[in-house]
């Protein structure tokens, strides 16, 4: 048994068992990898993938388990070149983050440019895609910390580190109705054409069960993952805009009211997903505590300790900033 082999097989699953594109992103020959997979088949007794001829159809029970395995033999090797970087030289490596678009645009732009001013040596990489994508990005290796408020809870090997609660903010031109308003409500939210995340993002679960546990059906008229396009629409006259609050700024976004629906809505708290077994360098404990300052190392070593969906008793007493 190889190692080359088990990366085959983890990476092929990786590709939906695309033998063509999987060769091609580790930069071999497809004959190549079918004939190793096959040869560890036959070493193991089993087969790990159905076929339909040439083609691999699906992972066999078996080749669940074995995959699943492999996944943690690839883990671990890349653990033990992990720690022979940090003993040779501490401030070089790699780290990578995947996060969505809210998180990449209004709250990581001060962490990112501390941390490449510490650590200049550091190859950065920053990935975006929705919260079920990046957590899967985290779970299956391709990134070191997932940062986002929904989906890290589908994935149980992941372990969650809650970094701030945030709420939601309206936002109207200045000459519409709502920007007189005395006292909003969610009644009177729900008279109107709505801009908002899609389902998935930003806390939108949230704001869906507000509008539910008052019998009320939103006119939600268009949904991007994006503030920056909400705000857009909402300065096209689509509809009333409802954000993160951390999405308005004052400067830029001055011929926009902002009113506080904190009252509305339940607050919302965003956490960073790591993998379990994850090798922690010494720059990735500074990456955490300078992007909410309650992570130092200490407590995050208990997290990685404790395992999964212990959050609640590791972090039950500590009152989580606002944004």
């Amino acid at each position: 048994m190889k190692l080359q082999q088990l990366r085959y097989i983890w990476e092929v699953t990786r590709h939906n068992l695309n033998v063509s594109a999987t060769a091609q992103n580790l930069y071999t020959s497809q004959p190549g990898i079918s004939k190793q997979i096959r040869l560890l088949e036959d070493e193991l007794g089993v087969e790990i993938f159905a076929r339909s001829g040439k083609h691999l159809t699906r992972v066999t029970p078996a080749g669940q388990a074995i995959i699943e395995l492999a996944g943690q033999v690839l883990r671990t090797t890349e653990n033990i070149k992990q720690v022979a970087q940090e003993h040779s030289d501490e401030r070089r490596g790699s780290l990578s983050v995947a996060t969505t678009h809210t998180q990449a645009r209004y709250a990581l732009p001060p962490v990112i440019r501390a941390f490449r001013e510490k650590y200049p040596d550091v190859a950065l990489h920053m990935q975006q895609g929705t919260p079920k994508q990046i957590a899967q990005m985290v779970s299956e290796g391709s990134a070191d910390f997932a940062i986002c408020t929904e989906s890290l809870e589908l994935f149980s090997d992941l372990i969650l580190l809650p970094c701030y609660r945030w709420n939601r903010c309206i936002l109207v031109p200045q000459d519409h109705p709502l920007a007189q308003s005395d006292e909003l409500t969610l009644e009177t939210l729900a008279e109107y054409p709505l801009v908002t995340y899609v389902f998935g993002f930003t806390g939108r679960s949230q704001l869906d069960d507000a509008f539910r546990s008052r019998d009320l059906v939103p006119n939600v008229v268009l949904t991007a993952a994006d503030a920056d396009v909400i705000k857009t629409y909402v300065r096209l006259g689509m509809g009333v805009g409802i954000v993160a609050h951390m999405a308005y700024d004052p400067e830029l976004d001055n011929d926009l009211v902002a009113l506080d629906a904190s009252h509305l809505f339940a607050s919302s708290t965003t956490k960073i997903g790591i993998r379990r077994g994850t090798f922690m360098r010494g720059y990735m404990y500074d990456f955490l505590q300078n992007f909410a300052d309650h992570l130092d190392r200490d407590t995050v070593d208990a997290a990685l300790e404790a395992g999964p969906r212990n959050e609640q008793a590791l972090f039950g007493r500590i009152e989580l900033p606002e944004r």
